[in-house]
């Protein structure tokens, strides 16, 4: 049984992400085999927010040289895009970056 903060690996703060945080939309890594239901629960729980819809994208790892040219691969990862409700407040953690 995985806890809120094992679902949550941690936000995600680029320019792109944080452009939708006007709009009660955030970005966070999540766990690889964590699916939308947890997520939710996860921000929800962590939070003490009101989600209202959740986004997956699995994103493929890239090939890097690692040294003499032979090849590599970075980790494959998972992203959610988390969409607060309307009546929600915002989340605090992103407050003085918008």
């Amino acid at each position: 049984m995985a806890t809120a903060y094992d679902i949550i690996i941690r936000p995600i703060i680029t320019e792109r992400a944080m452009s939708g945080a006007a709009d009660k939309k955030y970005v966070f890594e999540v766990a690889k085999d964590a699916g939308k239901i947890e997520i939710k629960k996860a921000v929800e729980e962590i939070f003490g927010v009101k989600v209202a819809s959740v986004n997956t994208l699995t994103v493929p790892g890239k090939e890097k040289r690692m040294g003499a040219g032979r090849p590599g691969m970075t980790k494959t990862w998972k992203k959610a895009y988390v969409q607060l409700a309307a009546d929600s407040k915002t989340i605090e953690f992103f407050e003085g970056m918008v």
